[in-house]
C-alpha cells in the first residue's frame, strides 16, 4: 500500500512537479526501501508525513499568489514538520518546507499552483586581463572612465573588506548567516568584486579591476563552501530590485552573478524561477551579467540562469597572459557552450577567465584550501567563467558612467557590436566575440 501511495503521488502530480523534485522523491523512497520489509510496512505512513522537502511553489501569476499565500500558510499549520519560509514580491513564488503528505494536500486544495520546484543547489562557477579588453584607459571628453558613481551588486559568497575596495562597499546583506558587516568565508565573491572594481591599491595599480572607482554591494547567497540554493539566489536578486525601489536616486546599476546550476527542461526558459527573477531585474532597469558555466568543452552546457535570452551571458577566453588580443587566443576549454535547451545561441560574448589575479580573502575556504594560488600577500589567482563575468560587469559600469541613460538592452547590443571577432568560429562557443571596452563605449 505504501509503495502504491508514493508512486501514485508522483504519477498524479507529475505535471506539477519539476523533474529534479521527482528525482529527489524517488531517491528518498529508494533509500527508505533499503530498510527491512517488516519496518517498511510499519514506517511507510511516517515517510509520507515526516520526510521534509525544501521547495519553491510557483503560482499561476502574481494575482494568484496574493490570494493563495495566506491560504497556503494556513494549510501548512495543520501539517506537522512543515514551514512557510519566504514570499517573493517580484515573481509569483514562495518557498516552503513540506512533507509529501502536506504537498499532496496543497495540490488538492490550491488550484492556482502552477509548479513546485525542488529548492535545488546552486554553486559558485572562477593582470593581463584588463588591458587585453582595453578597459584600463578608456578616455572620453578628456576624462578617464573608472565606473565612478556606478554601483555593482556582486551576488556571491560575500565580500571581504579588502584595501582595494576601501570606502566603496556601500552595502552588504547576508542571506546565509544573517550577519551585517561585510565578510567572505569562501573567497569567491571577493575575487569577483575585485575583478569588477578593485583599484589595485595594494599592488601599485597592477592588479586592478575594470571599473576601479565603482561602488560595490556585497550580497551573500552562497555559503563557506560556495553552495547555495535556488531560494537564496532568488532572494538576493529580488533584494536588488527592492533596493532600487527604495533608493531611486542611488540605485544598483549592474548585477554580477558568477553562479549557476544545470538548466532544467521546461517548455520555455522563463518557466525556470531563477530565470524569471533575473529577467525581472533586467526589466526593472538593472543590467545583469551571468556566468555561462564551467562545463565545457561539451555543448549544450550553459548554466541557469545564463540560459535566459535577456541577460548578458559571459563565457571565458584564454588570453594567453598577453595584453593584446591575438588570433591564437582561444575560448577556455572549460567555458560552457550553447545552444541552450531552448535553441538560443549562448554565450553572448567572452571575457578573460584564465589565471585572473584579483583580491584575496584571508583565511577563507579557498585561501586555506588553495594556498598555492596566493599572489603576494593581497591577491589570488583563479580561473573560470566566474572571473569573466565581473570583468564584463565592470565594463558595463564604464559604459553607464559615460551613457547613464542606456537601457539594459542597449548595453547588451553595444557590448556585442563592440566585440573583437574571430573568423569562422562557433557562435555557441565565442558568442559575438571577445569583449572590448573601447569599441563598445
Amino acid at each position: 500500500m505504501f509503495d502504491y501511495s508514493v508512486i501514485q503521488f508522483i504519477q498524479t502530480y507529475a505535471h506539477q512537479l519539476d523533474k529534479p523534485l521527482q528525482i529527489e522523491i524517488l531517491n528518498l523512497y529508494k533509500r527508505f526501501k533499503q530498510a527491512p520489509k517488516f519496518l517498511q510496512n510499519r514506517l511507510g505512513p511516517l515517510f509520507m508525513h515526516t520526510v521534509k522537502l525544501s521547495v519553491i511553489v510557483e503560482f499561476e501569476d502574481m494575482e494568484c499568489q496574493k490570494q493563495s499565500v495566506q491560504q497556503l500558510q494556513h494549510s501548512l499549520t495543520t501539517n506537522t514538520h512543515c514551514q512557510f519560509k519566504n514570499q517573493f514580491s517580484s515573481v509569483p513564488c514562495c518557498s516552503v518546507d513540506v512533507t509529501l503528505a502536506a504537498l499532496a494536500d496543497l495540490f488538492k486544495s490550491h488550484s492556482t499552483i502552477r509548479k513546485v520546484h525542488l529548492n535545488r543547489q546552486v554553486q559558485a562557477l572562477l593582470d593581463h586581463a584588463i588591458p587585453s579588453v582595453q578597459a584600463d584607459h578608456v578616455v572620453r571628453n578628456n576624462k578617464q572612465l573608472t565606473g565612478q558613481g556606478i554601483t555593482i551588486a556582486v551576488i556571491d559568497t560575500g565580500v571581504y573588506p579588502h584595501s582595494d575596495l576601501e570606502g566603496r562597499i556601500v552595502h552588504f546583506v547576508d542571506f546565509i548567516n544573517r550577519r551585517s558587516a561585510p565578510y567572505d568565508d569562501n573567497g569567491h565573491g571577493t575575487h569577483c568584486a575585485g575583478a569588477a572594481a578593485g583599484n589595485g591599491a595594494a599592488s601599485g595599480g597592477k592588479y586592478k579591476g575594470s571599473a576601479p572607482k565603482a561602488n560595490i554591494i556585497g550580497i551573500k547567497v552562497l555559503d563557506r563552501l560556495g553552495a547555495g540554493s535556488l531560494e537564496t539566489v532568488m532572494q538576493g536578486v529580488e533584494w536588488c530590485i527592492e533596493y532600487n525601489r527604495n533608493h531611486p536616486n542611488n540605485p544598483i546599476h549592474v548585477i554580477s552573478l558568477s553562479l549557476g546550476s544545470p538548466p532544467q527542461r521546461f517548455k520555455e526558459e522563463n518557466a525556470d524561477p531563477m530565470v524569471q527573477v533575473v529577467e525581472r531585474a533586467w526589466q526593472s532597469g538593472i543590467v545583469v551579467c551571468v556566468a555561462a558555466g564551467n562545463s565545457g568543452p561539451r555543448d549544450r552546457t550553459i548554466a541557469s540562469p545564463g540560459i535566459s535570452n535577456e541577460v548578458i551571458t559571459v563565457g571565458a577566453l584564454d588570453d594567453r597572459n598577453t595584453q593584446y588580443t591575438q588570433q591564437d587566443d582561444v575560448a577556455a576549454d572549460f567555458s560552457s557552450r550553447g545552444p541552450t535547451p531552448y535553441g538560443e545561441t549562448k554565450p553572448d560574448l567572452l571575457a578573460p577567465g584564465v589565471n585572473i589575479i584579483s583580491l584575496r580573502a584571508p583565511n577563507s575556504y579557498l585561501d586555506r584550501s588553495q594556498s598555492s594560488r596566493r599572489v603576494q600577500s593581497n591577491y589570488f589567482s583563479l580561473s573560470g567563467t566566474s572571473m569573466a563575468t565581473p570583468i564584463c560587469a565592470g565594463i558595463v559600469a564604464l559604459m553607464l558612467e559615460y551613457y547613464p541613460h542606456l537601457t539594459p538592452n542597449e548595453v547588451k547590443e553595444r557590448l556585442k557590436k563592440g566585440t573583437v571577432q574571430w573568423k569562422d568560429t562557433n557562435s555557441n562557443l565565442y558568442g559575438a566575440g571577445y569583449i572590448n571596452a573601447e569599441n563598445s563605449i
